[in-house]
């Protein structure tokens, strides 16, 4: 399943794939990857990508 809301939070903070990935030290692939529902990241990239858009783990992975 596609995550739509890591993507609009992402946007939201004018930050690009490269950036996010940058700032949680994966590649940007992995960033595409986790958007597009290619890949289940582990719960400390969760909450890595988390604390980078000042979201809670809910509002980004959780349904």
């Amino acid at each position: 399943m596609k995550n739509l809301r890591l993507k609009s939070a992402r946007a939201a903070l004018d930050m690009n794939q490269q950036q996010l990935a940058d700032a949680v030290g994966v590649s940007r692939q992995t960033i595409n990857a986790i958007e597009k529902g290619d890949y289940n990241p582990t719960i400390k990239l969760c909450i890595a990508i988390c604390k980078t858009l000042d979201k809670t783990l809910d509002e980004l992975f959780w349904e």
